[in-house]
């Protein structure tokens, strides 16, 4: 075959850009399971995952796996009612976020108990959350309780924090469905829906639902929690070494709407199977 005709006999690779010599390697971004840049991870939410639970689910992306519960109390915290009193009709939600010893690159972490204190990245986190669902919740509706809900990360590979948000609403939403159907409460609490995935800047490209190593070497690390109606929540963005431009914002914005799509589907889907049971 002559060098023309085995040139014209070559087809170009869409996900692989063409490079003319050695040096544009470097620009070539290679995603482990051959993903496109605005592929998610494969992910699985399995209901009911702790059945003593008022809402469980184990939720898994890609390598990523956090177990998260939601567990109502009749009471409301003190400082509620210390400001409240008696008078107090609403009710409050709140979360806690553990990233269990084991669950990162294999060399055992000391748990946060036992150091006597949650570390900077810890609370944030549990800020994060707590503030995703109070927007999807009327918390005078639920009455004087409190709604715990509990994020334990059981294997670390990126995105354990958009993970546990997307995977603790369908535990949320099974666990006020269960006082529902006791009559404990008139109606759901709860008036949206949420999820939440990572995109970022990965030498140039926008990418969607970073995994570990694409996070440790990203030039832009962003989360992003939406609502189903297509309202943000949270966009928390950080450049590291190399700033952003506005065009790399709305690519990795456009990135992250059509991932927290795909996830809100991925969660009723749960909720349709759970409610089969």
């Amino acid at each position: 075959m002559s060098g023309g005709s085995r040139k014209n006999s070559i087809r170009k690779n869409p996900i692989m850009p063409e490079f003319t010599n050695l040096k544009d390697l470097d620009s070539i971004v290679l995603r482990a399971g051959g993903r496109a840049p605005d592929e998610l991870r494969g992910v699985t939410i399995t209901p009911d995952y702790i059945p003593s639970a008022a809402g469980s689910v184990l939720i898994e992306c890609g390598a990523t796996r956090v177990i998260c519960v939601v567990s109502i109390e009749d009471k409301v915290p003190k400082w509620m009612q210390q400001q409240n009193g008696d008078a107090a009709t609403t009710g409050w939600l709140t979360a806690e976020y553990n990233l269990m010893p084991y669950a990162g690159s294999g060399d055992r972490k000391m748990r946060e108990s036992t150091a006597g204190r949650l570390s900077g990245r810890t609370q944030e986190i549990q800020r994060l959350i707590g503030r995703a669902f109070r927007t999807v919740i009327d918390l005078d509706a639920i009455g004087q309780r409190t709604i715990w809900i509990d994020c334990d990360v059981v294997e670390a590979d990126g995105g354990t924090r958009t993970a546990s948000v997307t995977g603790a609403y369908v535990a949320l939403v099974m666990a006020v469905n269960r006082l529902v159907k006791r009559r404990v409460l008139r109606k759901s609490p709860v008036n949206g829906q949420v999820s939440a995935v990572s995109v970022g800047m990965v030498k140039g490209r926008a990418m969607l639902d970073l995994d570990y190593r694409e996070d440790s070497t990203a030039e832009t690390d962003m989360n992003v929690v939406m609502t189903a109606d297509g309202a943000f929540v949270e966009v928390q963005g950080t450049a590291e070494g190399k700033a952003f431009s506005r065009a790399h914002l709305d690519a990795m914005l456009a990135l992250a709407e059509k991932g927290c799509r795909e996830l809100h589907a991925k969660q009723l889907d749960a909720l349709a199977a759970f409610a089969i049971r």
